[in-house]
């Protein structure tokens, strides 16, 4: 099974210092849903692991959050995608969980309902935090310079890659998937193969 793990704001969607609240604030990026249909065509399953401390702080509720997450699909069904599964996190920072990232617990709980080893799974995010919660668990580091992203200097890029080693940089989320399908057509190309797997390119 090919996985993708996606952040969520600043990854997908516009983010705000104010938090998304609503399905109207839920604004997706330039080319995400497309970059995000790019891949499911080329047979990778995405899923989301997203941090939703406006639960916990009491900013938005259960539907809600639900209906941000509805106008999502349907905005990527229009493109032809489809998120398999949202995992979030509803705590605030000072409920001690397991789940808010930089902690993995989201990551594990997605190896598990997938039965997938997440040494191989991508993980992709606009943010530290993002990074080391799935280079806890193996994943390869992406780094998207959309939301928060886009306000890193040189100089805080470069620590952040140091401090999460082997992170790959990519302008958003429409160049990290040419790099993803580019990179398995380039290792599939001595056998034939297509990028679903089936068949051999032409």
């Amino acid at each position: 099974m090919k996985l993708i793990i996606l952040d969520r704001d600043g990854t997908i969607n516009e983010d705000r210092d104010d938090y998304v609240k609503s399905p109207d604030e839920w604004v997706p990026l330039p080319g995400a849903l497309e970059a995000i249909a790019r891949l499911n065509h080329a047979g990778w399953h995405t899923v989301v692991a997203t941090n939703q401390s406006g639960l916990g702080r009491g900013l938005f509720d259960m539907s809600t959050l639900n209906a941000m997450h509805t106008k999502m699909n349907q905005m990527l069904a229009k493109q032809g995608g489809r998120i398999d599964a949202v995992f979030f996190c509803p705590h605030a920072p000072d409920e001690a969980c397991t789940c808010r990232k930089p902690l993995p617990g989201l990551f594990e709980q997605i190896g598990e309902r997938f039965g997938v080893a997440l040494a191989n799974v991508p993980v992709v995010g606009d943010t530290i935090r993002d990074l080391q919660a799935g280079a806890a668990v193996g994943c390869p580091p992406h780094f998207v310079r959309t939301g928060k992203g886009a306000r890193l200097d040189g100089d805080q890029l470069h620590e952040l890659i140091r401090q999460v080693p082997g992170t790959q940089v990519h302008a958003d989320l429409t160049a990290f998937a040419e790099h993803l399908i580019q990179t398995e057509r380039k290792s599939r190309a001595p056998s034939g193969a297509t990028d679903s797997g089936f068949g051999r390119l032409a």
